[in-house]
């Protein structure tokens, strides 16, 4: 498969859609980008990284923590990237990041239990 990267917010109604988004395929990895709130009570059924970012972040900060944290752990010509949760701001942060290090993005999603690419 591919690695699959998804945002994680900290209302906590839109966990479920990632869960269920993680079991929904085999993936090569798993990277969770999120706030220290949702590090701390976001669990899954598979092994996942924390990508961590701060709300106090300005956009080109953010974007840069993500593309550190991540720069050398993606194996893969592409990414699966899931934005359901989260900030429009967070949103932006992972799409530059993942622009930077070059990779491609398919927006993915999981659609009763199964994998669906946007």
């Amino acid at each position: 498969m591919t690695a699959l990267i998804a945002t994680v917010g900290v209302g906590k109604g839109t966990w479920g859609t990632v869960r269920q988004l993680i079991d929904s395929a085999e993936w090569t990895s798993i990277f969770i980008i999120a706030q220290e709130f949702a590090a701390q009570k976001f669990s899954a059924g598979k092994n996942f990284e924390f990508i961590l970012i701060k709300e106090e972040q300005s956009l080109p900060e953010m974007t840069e923590a993500i593309r550190k944290q991540l720069e050398g752990k993606i194996q893969d010509l592409e990414v699966a990237l899931n934005m359901e949760s989260g900030s429009g701001k967070e949103h932006m942060a992972a799409m530059a990041a993942l622009m930077k290090l070059g990779v491609g993005i398919r927006q993915v999603t999981s659609e009763k239990d199964r994998l669906q690419e946007l």
